[in-house]
């Protein structure tokens, strides 16, 4: 682990970044959560204001793996992990926020279970699960804490889990709310100033023109067609990511979130351009780095003085815990309206609560574990988001547009199949290497094949047979 040192006041400014989140964290009281509502949606109250907030710091957590793939590929991370995402957001807003508010839900096999019934519903809540996982957020939490406080990683991964759920417990849904709109200005304040420094210390575009492979700045970073596609695909996500539903679900109306999202597209773009720039940054000074995940953290200790340092971290942390808590608190809540409580006998919603609770540790639990099993948060998400996207894409969005809708039980075999395609071909490909057109075919591709196959094969059956789609 590369050593980094840190003055008086950089430890006391991340200690201090710590207590107010801890602080903030604890603010909503016992009338914020005391009915279900309250607890995982803040009474659908939230305003324009803290939903952009919340949106951009949630949607933004993968600091250290941009920093990484920056350093790797250069803009091809732009390309790939802002513009797609842009995209897809925009038609969110337009076609799904309001429909999705006005649903009045709490999670997205909710909706699943009011279209295709109980059975899409729970393997959609499975895959749900995986796919919001905080594991790859923890990691990079962890590995800072670990760099900066020369911890072992695994306690390093401990302390992040505690930062970002321990104040769930007590406000939930309003409670995440409030860090990462605190989160948000740190994360903007600190990149702001990092990008001004290295742009003041080591030169303007010039400098990185000549200090930087030629493929850094090309959109598409001198890799295969392929896999710049499997990247848009997996920006599909956008329409099956449980926290864009939940905080449509908690948004005061339809207005609000479709205002909100647009809103936050714009603020994307701008921090896209900041983080974009300080990866370059970082290639160019520090060329060879043998953890490129740290590339951001190795900038720092090579150009900000003491102050400057400690308020760059802490935006890093901001970055990464906006996301965490909010991914900690998404899985807790599938763990326990979508799996637990669909096996207990007592159907009492007030009773949520508590399965919300152990959801919360199971989901540290479950984290670390794959942490441990996959440590590079850009294997994370595109293990995750190959496997897992295919097979829900097309059943979340047919269940808003009646006139998508198949059967319940096309819709279950596209799920599962969708799902163990995607899987199998990823597990299976590097046997193929040696024929190179096979090899090429992204599990994801090949998964989402299957699910168009079986969905809109099934939707010319239903036409051809006479079958009469219930409008919903």
């Amino acid at each position: 682990m590369p050593q980094i040192s840190l003055s008086g006041p950089d430890i006391f400014i991340i200690l201090g970044f710590f207590f107010i989140v801890l602080f903030v964290g604890f603010i909503p009281g016992k009338k914020d959560t005391a009915t279900v509502e309250g607890f995982f949606l803040s009474d659908r109250k939230v305003g324009l204001f803290l939903f952009v907030l919340t949106n951009v710091a949630t949607w933004y957590g993968g600091i250290l793996g941009v920093g990484e793939f920056t350093y790797r590929y250069g803009l091809l991370s732009w390309f790939t992990q802002g513009l797609p995402y842009y995209i897809f957001a925009l038609i969110f807003a337009v076609f799904f926020s309001k429909k999705i508010r006005e649903a009045s839900l709490i999670t997205i096999p909710d909706k699943l279970e009011e279209v295709y019934g109980s059975k899409v519903s729970f393997v959609s809540a499975i895959l749900l699960f995986v796919l919001v996982s905080p594991a790859p957020y923890l990691l990079m939490t962890g590995s800072l804490l670990a760099l900066i406080f020369h911890i072992k990683l695994f306690y390093g991964l401990l302390l992040a889990a505690f930062l970002s759920a321990v104040y769930l417990f007590k406000g939930g849904y309003k409670s995440y709310v409030f860090t990462d709109a605190f989160e948000f200005f740190i994360m903007f304040a600190g990149f702001i100033v990092t990008l001004i420094v290295a742009y003041m210390a080591l030169g303007p575009v010039s400098y990185l023109k000549q200090n930087l492979p030629p493929a850094h700045l090309s959109l598409t970073g001198g890799v295969s067609y392929t896999y710049i596609a499997v990247w848009f695909l997996i920006a599909l996500w956008t329409f099956t990511d449980p926290g864009f539903h939940q905080r449509c679900y908690a948004a005061k109306d339809g207005n609000t979130a479709r205002t909100g999202i647009i809103i936050s597209v714009v603020l994307w773009a701008f921090f896209d351009f900041l983080t974009t720039g300080v990866g370059l940054y970082s290639r160019a000074a520090l060329p060879g780095l043998a953890n490129p995940v740290l590339s951001y953290p190795m900038l720092a200790e090579k150009l900000l003085g003491s102050g400057l340092k400690g308020l760059f971290y802490a935006a890093m942390f901001a970055t990464i815990m906006s996301t965490s808590n909010s991914f900690f608190f998404l899985s807790a809540t599938t763990i326990s309206k979508d799996l637990l409580f669909r096996f207990s006998k007592d159907k009492d919603e007030r009773k949520l609560k508590p399965f919300a609770y152990l959801g919360i540790i199971i989901t540290a639990v479950i984290s670390i574990t794959l942490v441990s099993l996959i440590p590079s948060v850009i294997d994370l998400w595109y293990a995750v988001g190959t496997v897992c996207i295919p097979g829900l894409i097309l059943p979340v969005v047919s269940s808003y547009y009646p006139k998508l809708k198949i059967s319940a039980l096309m819709a279950l075999i596209e799920v599962v199949l969708a799902f163990s395609v995607s899987l199998c071909w990823m597990l299976v490909r590097d046997r193929f290497s040696s024929v190179p057109v096979i090899n090429e075919l992204e599990p994801m591709i090949i998964g989402l094949f299957v699910a168009v196959i079986i969905h809109f094969g099934a939707l010319l059956f239903q036409a051809k047979s006479g079958v009469v789609r219930l409008e919903s």
